[in-house]
């Protein structure tokens, strides 16, 4: 705790990134070893078929008798994989297009505005559903979808920042010595975007946490026996009207818990490097 403040400023938002940081990292950790942690195999029946959460079985089992503590445990695997491939694949398209569209401008930037500007009209999970629904079940078409619906994110948010620092000072000084555009957008603009391209990250990331669920809910990445979270919330629906709450209650938890945590540390980062925020 104590190297993490060191390296943090002191202000308002400081709590938040803390907080968000030890949610993540205690997720990763359980995602990294779960072989050492899940007591048992996340894919065969343990013999306790709807037991609810008891000292051997502490997040209870489901209508096959599989733990789903150990399913919730090899389920963050699937999931920390998938949205972070997806918002890394996303940024990397993205941020260099709204970096070009800005510094160019004309009609390049209509163009690229205007195909943004129509993705960015339709609610992300939507777009995620008909790209995956088109593409088909899997991973790897789910990572392809969810990244395309993040990328109008970052491009927006990169060329306004582009619009703004291509008329500050130090690039009219750098134009002056003769820097050719692409050396004054690496050197010079997208270090000054930094800040920014990791604060819509983490946003980015937790918004993609519900949208990867969403998808997996509705059966358009894993399939069974597959651990999951928004497959197990799939898979206890019909069983929560019998009293079985403890299927759809755990899953739920870690998805709402998750994606708590890198929210908690955009909008704490958002807050912390604020260009209006008093130091």
């Amino acid at each position: 705790m104590l190297v993490i403040q060191k390296f943090i400023p002191k202000a308002e938002g400081r709590w938040m990134v803390i907080s968000g940081l030890i949610i993540v990292l205690a997720i990763l950790f359980m995602a990294i070893f779960a072989p050492l942690i899940a007591p048992y195999d996340p894919t065969k029946s343990t013999g306790d078929v709807l037991c609810p959460p008891s000292p051997k079985h502490i997040m209870g089992t489901d209508n096959l008798g599989r733990d789903i503590f150990s399913r919730i445990i090899y389920g963050s695997r699937i999931v920390l994989a998938v949205v972070f491939s997806a918002s890394l694949v996303s940024m990397l398209i993205g941020v260099p297009l709204g970096l070009i569209s800005g510094y160019f401008g004309g009609k390049l930037d209509r163009i690229l505005s205007m195909i943004m500007d129509s993705m960015y009209a339709f609610p992300s999970l939507i777009l995620a559903i008909a790209i995956a629904a088109v593409l088909g079940p899997s991973i790897f078409n789910a990572i392809v979808a969810i990244s395309i619906v993040y990328v109008p994110t970052y491009f927006r948010m990169t060329r306004g920042q582009t619009l703004s620092l291509k008329s500050r000072l130090f690039v009219e000084a750098a134009r002056t010595i003769g820097a050719s555009d692409s050396r004054i957008m690496r050197k010079y603009i997208l270090p000054n975007l930094a800040t920014t391209i990791i604060v819509i990250f983490s946003l980015c990331v937790a918004d993609a946490i519900l949208t990867e669920a969403g998808l997996s809910f509705l059966g358009f990445i894993v399939s069974a026996p597959t651990p999951d979270w928004g497959y197990d919330l799939s898979a206890g629906r019909p069983y929560m009207p019998a009293g079985y709450w403890w299927m759809i209650t755990f899953p739920g938890l870690m998805v709402m818990l998750l994606a708590l945590g890198f929210a908690l540390i955009g909008e704490g980062l958002s807050e912390l490097y604020s260009p209006g925020r008093e130091r």
